[in-house]
């Protein structure tokens, strides 16, 4: 297909088909959720599940991708899926409008080859954790701060975000609130993302599996911290 024609010099026929048959699950359709889905979809994932119980507000323009004045109040997953519908109609985006949690996270996340959290807590990102290791389905963490970001693959079992965030921290809310999160840093942090999950889907290159891959753009700073 025309369509995918400049994907071509770096990934294969048959690994194309294969992006084209599988089914990745992304949490949170915000500042990372909204860049990681039209990446995901440009590229050709053929089955995107988009959860998010939110609506956009104005606080939103300033980074996420899906938001502008005349869907202020709308739904974040709806909004997104419309959005998509126009960017690729031949691949299936389903819209999840409502929070996960302990309730359904199990039932939302089944059935998918990967999950990628573009969450901003905590206790969410380590329930999908912890769900996703019980589906045996491999997740991709980001998170994002003023000049900052991370990025890290997590295997079922691997518990990574144990190590990102103890057992014994208080500390429920990412570092966005404290330390904002202007324009550049989500369409960063989500094509790392975004990389990381086609590596899992066609079984291809290094994985930032049991690594943390540590941005500081102030300071143009790129650490990978092995754990």
């Amino acid at each position: 297909m025309k369509r995918y024609l400049r994907n071509m010099k770096a990934l294969s026929t048959g690994e194309i088909k294969k992006l084209n048959d599988s089914k990745v699950c992304i949490v949170g359709c915000g500042g990372l959720g909204g860049y990681i889905i039209e990446m995901l979809a440009r590229i050709g994932v053929g089955f995107i599940t988009a959860i998010d119980g939110d609506v956009f507000d104005e606080t939103n323009l300033n980074r996420q991708l899906v938001s502008h004045i005349k869907n202020i109040g709308m739904s974040k997953s709806e909004e997104t899926k419309k959005r998509m519908e126009l960017v690729n109609p031949h691949i299936h985006i389903e819209a999840i409008n409502i929070m996960l949690d302990e309730s359904n996270s199990n039932s939302l996340l089944k059935d998918h080859d990967v999950v990628v959290d573009a969450l901003d807590n905590i206790k969410t990102r380590k329930l999908i954790q912890t769900s996703s290791s019980k589906l045996n389905i491999p997740m991709v963490h980001g998170a994002i701060g003023g000049f900052y970001g991370q990025v890290t693959t997590i295997f079922p079992n691997d518990n990574t975000l144990d190590f990102l965030y103890p057992k014994d921290s208080k500390v429920e809310k990412g570092i966005e609130k404290e330390l904002g999160n202007p324009s550049f840093i989500p369409p960063l942090i989500a094509s790392i993302e975004v990389a990381e999950v086609i590596k899992i889907l066609i079984n291809r290159g290094d994985l930032l599996r049991k690594k943390i891959l540590m941005v500081d753009l102030l300071e143009n700073n790129f650490d990978i911290i092995c754990i």
